[in-house]
């Protein structure tokens, strides 16, 4: 059972309840959340202000508490919690090494781990031999790309017991920023984090790679409607189908309004907007009556309603559900003959 936690950000156009500025200068939320990559279901979200740490260890702890606790015991025994450069601290990863040891179950993390400057003169000292060329997620040679352990080389005395370093090089794309350190030979390093001890470098380091999927599970969130009870109803005219603007109630919201204002007492109203190119009159139609500008702005007008027929002056829906008065003859009823003005509905 995989487990992506990961956060992301909420903009809101009001002043919302709880709601802050975010590191990246906008306004909002900063919710993080948990999904399950073997469902790709989201299994928790803790509602945070803008200005929330992207590496905080109660919130990480606390969505991953209720991530679990929504997995059946069942499919408990074994699971991976993968995250990226927020999940590398001590206290997340002390956590999650604590829970893997309770009886039977296994847990194991997969996070991104800072390239600091330890990070850089171990990477330095790798001879060219240990690197080995790096697989994509199915499995095939990641072109430009090769990975290597640079466990040994750090001390790791302050981390969990038992957690290792993978780092992984690669060509970058044209225009990317690189740093002073990457520049030299012309590498971008990726360090991950894990302590699942058994498994090829290369398939370890695409396993963690592969966290870049929740990615689209934060986007379908957002579509489906994560966004949208926070900030207010975004985007509101792509919630229906396109309608002409006789048709949009907040087109006509300040004719309703300046209406009621003039049946209340004041001498001045609005008239209702002229459409931009209006039909011409056809004369031989008899001209509708006006609607009211409230039915308007609620989305009703005369030509959706139905309309009574003139012919028809025999049998109404409302008279077929009511029970038939008896007659006092019944020969007659037998006898009856059908008027040439009375419709029957069989």
């Amino acid at each position: 059972m995989v487990l992506d936690v990961d956060a992301t950000l909420v903009t809101s156009h009001s002043e919302k309840e709880h709601a802050a500025p975010t590191f990246k200068g906008g306004f909002g939320y900063h919710p993080l959340a948990v999904w399950c990559d073997n469902t790709q279901e989201m299994l928790a979200v803790v509602m945070r202000p803008g200005n929330a740490g992207s590496n905080t260890v109660a919130d990480h702890i606390g969505v991953l508490t209720q991530a679990i606790a929504q997995v059946p015991s069942s499919y408990r025994k074994h699971m991976l919690i993968r995250a990226d450069g927020a999940g590398s601290s001590h206290g997340l990863l002390d956590w999650l090494t604590e829970q893997g040891t309770k009886r039977g179950r296994t847990v194991e993390y997969s996070v991104g781990f800072a390239t600091n400057g330890k990070v850089r003169d171990a990477i330095a000292k790798l001879p060219k031999k240990v690197w080995t060329a790096a697989v994509n997620a199915d499995g095939d040679v990641r072109e430009g790309g090769d990975v290597a352990e640079i466990t040994t080389l750090l001390d790791l005395s302050g981390w969990p017991a038992g957690m290792r370093l993978i780092v992984r090089r690669e060509r970058p794309h044209p225009g990317a920023q690189l740093s002073l350190f990457e520049e030299a030979d012309g590498y971008r390093y990726q360090v991950v984090a894990t302590n699942t001890g058994v498994g090829q470098l290369a398939f370890l380091e695409a396993r963690h790679r592969a966290h870049a999927w929740v990615e689209d599970r934060i986007r379908n969130a957002k579509d489906s409607g994560l966004g949208l009870p926070l900030p207010g109803l975004r985007d509101q005219h792509r919630l229906g189908p396109a309608r002409s603007d006789q048709r949009r109630p907040h087109r006509l919201a300040a004719a309703a309004r300046a209406d009621t204002r003039a049946s209340q007492g004041q001498t001045q109203s609005t008239a209702l907007p002229t459409p931009a190119c209006p039909r011409q009159t056809d004369h031989r139609r008899a001209t509708p009556a006006a609607a009211d500008p409230i039915d308007l702005a609620m989305g009703h007008s005369n030509r959706d309603r139905v309309r009574q027929n003139r012919r028809d002056t025999g049998t109404r829906l409302s008279d077929l559900h009511q029970p038939a008065q008896p007659t006092k003859d019944p020969r007659r009823t037998a006898t009856r003959k059908r008027q040439p003005g009375l419709r029957h509905t069989h």
